[in-house]
C-alpha cells in the first residue's frame, strides 16, 4: 500500500491552461519545428531520428545560435568535434565569440532598444535601492576592462572576485570576460581557508574584494579576511576595494599601500571605451569551484560559447523569459546560479534583481515584500530556505501581491512534498508552475528541469533538459529508465557547458566523473535518480551519500522526507553513524513545528513512520531535537557537519556557514 506522501507525489497537481502553453517560449520553438509533444522535443533535441535530419545533439545546438541570436564575430568550422570521445568534446571549433559582447555590448548599443533598459535591480539589507541601465553597466565593465589592462592582465589570466552582492559584481565579471581573462567568484560568506585555497590555486594576480556588506543587520567585513587569505595564498599584486560600508575610505579597515587601491582610484578614473575581444569559442571563461564538501574544492572550467549557450537556452526555454520580465534567483556571485543568472538574462537584453542581504530580515516576509514592491517575475530559491520560511507561518506570505510571479524556480537539493506544496499555493498562487532544476556546477546549468508547459507532481524534475541526452542506469550502465527503477543519473553525450576539465588536470576530471562507466562512456552525476509511470522525473539524493544499513542502501532524503511526513515535523537531516550491529545506523536531527512539544512518544511515532515506509532497519537509532541546522548562506543543509558533530570527526572548513551557533546546538543536541 503506498504512502500518504507517495500518494502526495504521484498526483499532478499542476496543469498549465492551454493559454499559457501557448504564449511560452518552448511551444513557439515547437510550433516552429513541427514538434508535438514533450516526449517528441525531447528525442528531437538529444537523439538523432532515422528520416528526420532536424534532430540530435548537434542539430538542436547547431540550430540555437541562430534561434537565440546568439553572435559570433567568426563562424565556426563544425558544430562539435568529439574525435577524442565526449570526455573531450570541443564545442563550435573555429568560431570566435565573447560572452560580453553578447550580454552587454549589443545590448548598450547607441541604436539598441535597450540601451537605456534597466539592466540589474539592487536592493540593499538596509532597503537602499539602485538600478543600472545597459549603457551605464557597459561604460563600468569597460572600465574594468582597462583597470585590467593597466595591470598587466591578458588573455588567460585569472582575476578573482571576492565580493559583497552589489552591481559592480556584475561589471566585474563583464570586465573580465572582455579582456579574456578568466574570472574566479569566490562566495562572499567564505572564510581564511577556503578564500586562500580559491586564490592560490588558479594564482590570481588580482583580487576585487569590498570593505563588506550588510548581513542581519550588522555589518560584515571582508577585507580582513581577504588580506589574510592573500597572504596564505600569494599571488595577489593588486587589490581593488570596493567601498560598500565607507570603512575602506575613511581608514578604518586594514591597508596595504603597496597592493590595496580604492575602487574609485583604480576603476572609476578609467577611460569609459574599450574594444571586447574576440575570443575562441573554447576560450576558458569562469573557474568555479565546487563547495569542497569532500576533499579539496574542485575548480571547474567554462568556457565563453559553454557557459553562454547553456545559460541562455535555459533561462529562454526553461524560463520563458520575456522582454518584460524580472528575474530574481536567490544566489550569490561565488556560486553557479550567480553568474547563471546573469549571463542567461543579460543574453537577451533582460533585468535581473539583486539582493544583498538575508532572507528573514528585519522579519521574515522581506521576500514576499520584495517580490510585491518590485513586481518580480521569476522567483528562485532553496527547498531549505522555503522549509524555514514556512515554518515562520502562512501569515507572513499573507497580504503581499504576489500576483506578479509568472514562474517560480527551486535547485540544491530533493523537496518534500508539503513543502513544494506550501511554495506552490502560497507564493505561486496554486497556478505558478515550480521548474525544479538540478545540474551542477560541472555543468553550468541542468540535467534536469521542466519545461513550463508540462503538468508537474509535487517534487518532480519533469524530465530531461533539451539537447541533454540523460538516462538512468543500474551499476552496470545498463539503461533502467523505462523500467522505473532507481539508478544513477548519467549523461551518455556531452553538451557544451561541460567542464572541459578541471584546473587541476585531465586525470582528476576522468576520475570525478568519468570512470564509473567507461564503455561506453558515461557522465556519472552522483545523483539517484527514477522516472515513474507517468514520464515524471524524481531525484533521490546523492548516491555516494547512501546509507547502508545491513547491507541495504537508502538516501538520506529519503528517511527524511518519511520523517516528514508527520504533521508536527518542518526539517529533518540524516546522517549514517558508526553501529556494531548494522555497520552503519541512521540518527535523524527534527526540527519540530512551532508549538510543538520535543516528547519521546514523538520520537517513536517518527521511527515508526520511517519504519513503516522504509523497513524497520532504517528505523533511526537515535532522534535528536534541535531549533535549527548549520546552513549555507544560499540556505543548504550543511549535512557533513550534522554527521562530524555527532560522530565527534574533524569539522573541516567551515566557513561557508551562514549560522555557526547551530553547530553548539547540534552538539547540545547529544
Amino acid at each position: 500500500m503506498a504512502s500518504e506522501s507517495q500518494t502526495e507525489i504521484d498526483e499532478v497537481i499542476h496543469e498549465p491552461s492551454q493559454e499559457f502553453v501557448d504564449s511560452t517560449n518552448v511551444w513557439e520553438f515547437m510550433q516552429a519545428y513541427d514538434v508535438d509533444d514533450y516526449d517528441e522535443l525531447i528525442e528531437r533535441t538529444t537523439t538523432e531520428v532515422d528520416g528526420e535530419p532536424e534532430s540530435g545533439v548537434e542539430w538542436f545546438w547547431d540550430e540555437l545560435v541562430d534561434y537565440l541570436d546568439i553572435e559570433f564575430y567568426n563562424e565556426y568550422d563544425q558544430v562539435r568535434d568529439d574525435s577524442d570521445g565526449p570526455q573531450f568534446s570541443d564545442w563550435y571549433p573555429g568560431g570566435e565569440l565573447n560572452i560580453a559582447h553578447n550580454v552587454l555590448d549589443r545590448h548598450a548599443a547607441v541604436d539598441s532598444e535597450t540601451r537605456n533598459k534597466v539592466a540589474c535591480i539592487w536592493e540593499g539589507e538596509d532597503g537602499e535601492i539602485r538600478e543600472v541601465t545597459f549603457h551605464e553597466l557597459n561604460r563600468q565593465a569597460n572600465k574594468v576592462a582597462n583597470a585590467l589592462e593597466a595591470r598587466g592582465i591578458e588573455t588567460g589570466d585569472t582575476v578573482g572576485l571576492y565580493m559583497p552582492m552589489v552591481p559592480e559584481v556584475v561589471s566585474i565579471l563583464y570586465g573580465c570576460f572582455k579582456v579574456g581573462a578568466i574570472a574566479v567568484p569566490i562566495f562572499s560568506g567564505f572564510g581564511v581557508d577556503a578564500t586562500a585555497t580559491r586564490i592560490e590555486d588558479p594564482e590570481c594576480s588580482v583580487l576585487f574584494t569590498g570593505d563588506g556588506f550588510q548581513r542581519r543587520g550588522s555589518e560584515v567585513t571582508l577585507k580582513e579576511t581577504a588580506d589574510e587569505a592573500i597572504e596564505q595564498a600569494g599571488h595577489v599584486e593588486h587589490t581593488i576595494v570596493f567601498d560598500r560600508l565607507g570603512l575602506a575610505s575613511s581608514g578604518e579597515i586594514p591597508w596595504d599601500d603597496d597592493r590595496d587601491e580604492l575602487w574609485t582610484d583604480a576603476v572609476e578614473s578609467q577611460d569609459d571605451d574599450y574594444d571586447t575581444k574576440a575570443l575562441s569559442s573554447d576560450q576558458e571563461s569562469m573557474l568555479l569551484y565546487s563547495s569542497g564538501t569532500t576533499g579539496k574544492p574542485k575548480g571547474i572550467v567554462h568556457t565563453h560559447s559553454g557557459a553562454l549557450m547553456q545559460a541562455a537556452k535555459e533561462l529562454h526555454f526553461g524560463f520563458d523569459l520575456k522582454p518584460s520580465d524580472r528575474f530574481f534567483w536567490v544566489s550569490d556571485i561565488g556560486w553557479m546560479m550567480g553568474p547563471w543568472t546573469l549571463i542567461g538574462n543579460h543574453a537577451f537584453g533582460g533585468t535581473i534583481f539583486m539582493y544583498e542581504g538575508a532572507p528573514d530580515y528585519p522579519e521574515p516576509d522581506r521576500f514576499w515584500e520584495m517580490i510585491d514592491r518590485h513586481k518580480l517575475t521569476q522567483f528562485g530559491i532553496s527547498p531549505t530556505a522555503i522549509r524555514a520560511l514556512r515554518k515562520q507561518g502562512d501569515e507572513w506570505v499573507e497580504g503581499y501581491d504576489l500576483s506578479s510571479l509568472r514562474l517560480l524556480g527551486s535547485t540544491g537539493e530533493p523537496w518534500d512534498p508539503e513543502s513544494w506544496q506550501w511554495f506552490y499555493e502560497h507564493v505561486g498562487g496554486g497556478d505558478t508552475p515550480i521548474i525544479n532544476i538540478s545540474g551542477g556546477t560541472e555543468i553550468m546549468g541542468c540535467f534536469l528541469m521542466p519545461m513550463p508547459t508540462q503538468p508537474l507532481k509535487p517534487c518532480t524534475l519533469g524530465g530531461p533538459g533539451l539537447g541533454m541526452n540523460i538516462d538512468v542506469v543500474d551499476r552496470e550502465g545498463n539503461s533502467i529508465k523505462e523500467d522505473h527503477e532507481r539508478g544513477y543519473l548519467v549523461a551518455r553525450d556531452s553538451c557544451p557547458s561541460m567542464t572541459k576539465s578541471l584546473w587541476s588536470g585531465d586525470d582528476r576530471y576522468l576520475q570525478e566523473y568519468w570512470s564509473s562507466f567507461e564503455n561506453p562512456p558515461l557522465w556519472d552525476h552522483g545523483d539517484w535518480a527514477q522516472k515513474d509511470e507517468d514520464g515524471f522525473w524524481f531525484l533521490h539524493g546523492r548516491a555516494d551519500d547512501a546509507l547502508n544499513v545491513a547491507g541495504r542502501k537508502v538516501g538520506p532524503a529519503e528517511v527524511e522526507g518519511a520523517a516528514m511526513e508527520h504533521d508536527a515535523v518542518n526539517q529533518a537531516a540524516a546522517v549514517g553513524v558508526p553501529d556494531d550491529t548494522t555497520g552503519t545506523a541512521v540518527v535523524l536531527y527534527v526540527i519540530v513545528e512551532e508549538g510543538v512539544a520535543e516528547t519521546d512518544e514523538l520520537r517513536e511515532a517518527i521511527r515508526a513512520m520511517i519504519g513503516d515506509e522504509h523497513g524497520k532497519p532504517f528505523r533511526p537509532r537515535e532522534i535528536l531535537f534541535v531549533d535549527e541546522f548549520p546552513k549555507t548562506q544560499s540556505g543548504k543543509i550543511i549535512r557533513r557537519a550534522v554527521e562530524a558533530t555527532y560522530t565527534g570527526e574533524d569539522l573541516g572548513d567551515m566557513s561557508s556557514i551562514e549560522n555557526p551557533d547551530a553547530l553548539d546546538e547540534l552538539e547540545d543536541a547529544r
